[in-house]
């Protein structure tokens, strides 16, 4: 697991965790933002009207309405990203990661139209009569071309198709369930294999159905996890309303100054700051992934670009309003910069050759130095003294990103006595044994300890266990019908059940791996699967302006009398 752990760090360095990819994503959303003229602004209002069915007309082609459309997509989107991806930014990059994430989500307002707009364009009625999107099919299917010469795209839709079966796993299944574990656990105590079992069955049931019973369940599972979620997150604010300004503040002051050490934070520079709000960003609302186009192509809709104006709104509703809540509640709550006791978890945890003093500024600075990958410390080989569970040595043990504080050490529910192997900073054989402390925490069980910030004390917790079991499981169906029409893309429809019944394995099997490994792989699986869709849409740039165009004639035409904005 750890060498696993190591080569997904390694793979993510040159791709999701470098700079160059965070300004692929937003540079292609700034260039779309431009180059149709702030869409997200123009289209905001009259894509709410299509979304509350003010033109819908039953003779339209497709599986489901344009509101369930949105509701699974953002079923898709809105899961971990909102309560675990969220505290991951701000534990990984501070406060500045989070106006990040916002940044992301208003570019992606303009990517998440495009790409849809183009799947639905392109979308074709498959063998069993349902319809089928997304950007494999526009790779295919429209006309790439270059000096006057029609270019093939069929192989990169192949490569799509397969990272979407990948992503399905890295970021539709692993990472929900193993957060939804993490959570109960936290909470309730149960066990992260029961509640994975259990979860699992329930699974299989949904994704059976297709995809007229995902929308169907997302449909009334998302509008009611969102206000249960918001209701939550307005406690915790009200209960700590002197500090919401100062959260605010601290959000925009370090924008390009890099966060500052506070608490057991230790600070993150800019850089830092700026690759994983993009990162956490784009997990969360997906927007350029190419995840939700194809959830969109079953929509009944007037034209394709009509659908991507619904899609416009999903990286609001997500990022800018959902994630922008977390993070005011994290910051507001303070538990993001305390340490708290708990289980450490072995791909996290490292022994460093010396002793440093957090306290200290210069051992701050190298600490900090350390964490941003920029002046690396040498690590321990050797051994670590152990007697009744407490280290001997005067080393320094770094859990989470912060100095690790009063850990014991457990084998076997007793504790430990004797010596420990440590080899270039990881303990050997971690996983015979049970380390516990004080540390940084993030994910789903420091949103957790956030909401118990409140007069709703301990009953906080089992509300973020019970809105992240909602977010999280809403988001691995809809990503099994992703996963489910890439493989029909590739396969046909005859490797639909071997993927379902894989789908629903890991999703047990996720709830008691590492989180540390769930998260690397998810964001080496988006960082595959954007790429390709990113190229995509940059080629047909022009057939988005002139569908917006057609859009604009068709309107109207048809509806000569309703409000519009321009098309032209």
């Amino acid at each position: 697991m750890r060498a696993l752990n190591d080569f997904l760090l390694f793979v993510d360095g040159y791709i999701g965790s470098a700079s160059w990819f965070a300004y692929a994503l937003l540079g292609t959303g700034l260039f779309f933002t431009f180059y149709l003229r702030f869409p997200q602004l123009r289209f905001f209002r009259h894509a709410v009207r299509i979304t509350r069915g003010r033109y819908d007309r039953p003779d339209l082609s497709g599986d489901t309405t344009h509101f369930q459309a949105l509701s699974t997509a953002l079923s898709g989107t809105v899961g971990t990203g909102n309560i675990a991806g969220v505290a991951l930014a701000l534990h990984l990059g501070g406060p500045a990661a989070v106006f990040w994430m916002i940044v992301t989500a208003v570019v992606g307002m303009t990517t998440k139209m495009v790409e849809v707009t183009l799947s639905h364009k392109y979308r074709e009625r498959t063998q069993d009569g349902s319809m089928a999107g997304g950007p494999m099919y526009y790779m295919k299917n429209a006309r790439f071309t270059l000096l006057g010469r029609r270019i093939p795209m069929t192989s990169m839709a192949v490569v799509f198709a397969g990272a979407t079966v990948i992503c399905s796993f890295g970021t539709g299944n692993l990472p929900q369930i193993n957060s939804i574990a993490d959570a109960m656990y936290e909470s309730t105590g149960l066990k992260h294999w029961i509640t994975g079992m259990v979860l699992a069955v329930l699974l299989a049931l949904v994704i059976i159905g297709g995809i007229k019973r995902i929308a169907a369940v997302a449909e009334r599972l998302v509008p009611s996890m969102a206000l249960l979620y918001f209701i939550g997150c307005i406690f915790v604010l009200c209960y700590n309303y002197t500090n919401i300004i100062p959260s605010i503040i601290a959000i925009s002051s370090h924008i390009f100054s890099g966060s500052a050490a506070t608490g057991g934070f230790l600070g993150a520079s800019v850089a830092f700051a700026f690759q994983k709000g993009v990162g956490r960003g784009l997990f969360s609302n997906e927007a350029g992934q190419g995840s939700a186009p194809i959830a969109h192509a079953s929509a009944r809709a007037n034209a394709p670009l009509s659908e991507g104006m619904v899609a416009l709104l999903e990286p609001f509703i997500d990022t800018i309003l959902i994630c922008s809540l977390t993070a005011l509640t994290l910051l507001s709550s303070g538990v993001w910069e305390n340490k708290h006791r708990n289980t450490f978890e072995s791909a996290d945890l490292f022994v460093l050759a010396q002793h440093y003093d957090e306290t200290r500024p210069d051992d701050q600075i190298a600490l900090r130095q350390h964490l941003i990958g920029k002046t690396p410390l040498a690590m321990h080989d050797g051994t670590l003294r152990v007697i009744d569970g407490q280290i001997q040595s005067p080393l320094t043990v770094l859990h989470a990103r912060s100095v690790a504080e009063d850990i014991l050490i457990y084998q076997n529910e007793t504790k430990y006595t004797g010596h420990i192997a440590v080899q270039n900073g990881k303990i050997s054989n971690a996983y015979a044994y049970r380390i516990e402390g004080l540390s940084l925490i993030h994910s789903a069980p420091l949103t957790a300890i956030a909401f118990t910030k409140s007069w709703l004390g301990d009953i906080g917790k089992y509300i973020v266990s019970f809105a992240l079991l909602l977010f999280a499981f809403s988001t691995a169906i809809s990503w099994s019908y992703y996963g489910d029409r890439a493989i029909s893309f590739l396969f046909s429809s005859n490797g639909i059940l071997y993927y379902r019944i894989a789908y629903v394995a890991l999703f047990f099997v996720g709830s008691f791996i590492d989180t540390k490994i769930v998260w690397n792989f998810a964001a080496v699986a988006i960082a595959v699967m954007t790429l390709p869709n990113l190229l995509g849409i940059l080629w047909l740039r022009k057939e988005v302006r002139q569908s917006i165009r057609d859009y604009g004639v068709f309107f109207k035409k048809n509806y000569p009398t309703k409000r519009h904005p321009r098309f032209d």
